[in-house]
C-alpha cells in the first residue's frame, strides 16, 4: 500500500505484555547443620575452659581455707600444743572416718605438752541480718566453758553489723563466757553467761550469740559420747 505524502503510517500491531524477569535464585547460605556445630564447638571450648580453671584454681582455694581454718582453731584453742580432728559420721564422732573426711563435719580437739586436752574447737553458722554468718568456737565440753570465738564468715552491713568480727570488745566477751549465753544492754556483773550486744547491731550480734548456743548444744553430747568411748 501506497502512503501519501505526509501521511502517518498505521499503528502496528499491539505490543504485548512486559516480560517478566526469573524468579531470583535462592542464596544458599550457611548451611544449618554448619551453624550448630559452630555453635556447639563454642560451647564445648567455653566448658572446657571454665572446667580447666575450676581444676586449676579449687586446690588453691581448698589449701588457702584450710590454713585458715587452722590459724582460727589455733587462735580460740589459745595456741594448744596439738590438734587432733574428729569427724561426725554416721550420727559419732571418729578420729578414722570411712567415707570422705573432705565432706565429713568435723571438731578439732586441742591438747597441752602434757597430752592434756584443754578445748574444742566447733563451727556454727546460720542467717545473720544480711547473709549467713559462720563463727568458729572453742570450749571446754566438760564445764561449757568458752575459751574464744573467731567469725569466719559474713556479709554484715560495714561500720555496723561487720562489728561482731571487728569490734574487740564484743569478740573478748567470748574467752570468759559459759554457755548457754543470754544476750543483754549491758553486763551488770561478773555472770559469766552475760554477753553485751552491739549497739547498732543488736541482730548480728545476737545471732552470734545464738549460733553458739545452738552449736555447743549440738556437738557437747556428742563430745561426751565420745569421751566415754573405751580408748579414748
Amino acid at each position: 500500500m501506497t502512503l501519501a505524502h505526509g501521511a502517518t503510517p498505521p499503528a502496528g500491531p499491539p505490543a504485548g505484555p512486559p516480560a517478566v524477569p526469573p524468579p531470583p535464585v535462592p542464596d544458599a547460605g550457611t548451611p544449618s547443620w554448619r551453624l550448630l556445630a559452630t555453635l556447639g564447638g563454642a560451647g564445648a571450648l567455653a566448658g572446657l575452659l571454665l572446667v580447666t580453671a575450676w581444676e586449676w584454681t579449687t586446690p588453691t582455694i581448698t589449701a588457702n581455707r584450710a590454713r585458715v581454718e587452722q590459724a582460727a582453731v589455733a587462735e580460740v584453742l589459745r595456741e594448744p600444743a596439738r590438734v587432733d580432728t574428729l569427724y561426725l559420721e554416721n550420727g559419732a564422732l571418729t578420729r578414722t572416718p570411712r567415707g570422705d573426711a573432705a565432706k565429713l563435719e568435723r571438731a578439732y580437739q586441742g591438747f597441752d605438752h602434757a597430752g592434756v586436752r584443754v578445748g574444742v574447737a566447733i563451727r556454727g553458722a546460720e542467717p545473720g541480718f544480711s547473709d549467713v554468718i559462720t563463727v568458729l568456737i572453742g570450749f571446754d565440753p566438760t564445764t561449757s566453758q568458752l575459751l574464744g570465738m573467731k567469725v569466719l564468715g559474713q556479709k554484715e552491713t560495714p561500720g555496723l553489723g561487720d562489728k561482731i568480727e571487728k569490734d574487740s570488745g564484743f569478740v573478748g566477751q567470748f574467752s570468759e563466757a559459759r554457755a548457754p549465753l543470754r544476750a543483754v544492754k549491758a553486763r551488770g556483773g561478773q555472770d559469766p553467761t552475760e554477753v553485751a550486744t552491739i549497739t547498732g547491731a543488736t541482730i548480728s550480734s545476737r545471732t552470734v550469740i545464738r549460733i553458739i548456743n545452738h552449736a555447743v548444744e549440738r556437738w557437747q553430747p556428742l563430745l561426751t559420747r565420745f569421751d566415754r568411748e573405751p580408748g579414748q
